[in-house]
């Protein structure tokens, strides 16, 4: 029984990632890579919400180095590979899903549950589109990963 639960997550988590990259697989199977510099309608914006803010602020400044106000707002800096993003952290029920580019996966999964998340996939090959990991924050809100090399998803 455990096996069929375990084999139905990860159709789903799989089906999932399929979706949310289906958009960017005719560019893939071109170049082997995505460059999100490019993308058509990039992440301009974030909120992620949780019941206590104090836990979030932690939690990502701790975990992906963003520097956080005590109230709430955020700055990721502009970087050789992000044009920068600018977002909230709030004080409400947990909403939101983002995913985070980062170089190592299973490090930063490890960084997530040593600060409060847990991980909720590891490290896993969406063959031909990406390679992904999925955690959730304190408040419990599902957040992705994508492997990332010199600004690019990794495409296995």
């Amino acid at each position: 029984m455990k096996n069929t639960k375990s084999r139905t997550l990860r159709k789903a988590i799989l089906a999932s990632a399929f979706s949310l990259f289906s958009a960017v697989a005719p560019a893939l199977s071109q170049t082997n890579e995505v460059n999100f510099m490019t993308a058509p309608a990039p992440i301009v914006f974030f909120d992620i919400a949780g019941p206590d803010l104090a836990a979030q602020v932690d939690f990502y400044s701790k975990v992906f180095n963003w520097d956080i106000a005590p109230t709430g707002q955020v700055a990721v800096p502009v970087t050789t590979t992000t044009s920068g993003l600018l977002g909230t952290l709030r004080e409400e029920p947990k909403e939101a899903i983002l995913y985070m580019g980062v170089e190592d996966i299973p490090g930063t999964l490890a960084k997530v549950e040593e600060h409060g998340g847990k991980t909720f996939a590891p490290r896993f090959k969406v063959p031909g589109v990406v390679v992904l990991g999925l955690f959730t924050d304190p408040a419990g809100n599902r957040m992705g990963l994508v492997e990332m090399k010199d600004g690019v998803a990794v495409v296995p």
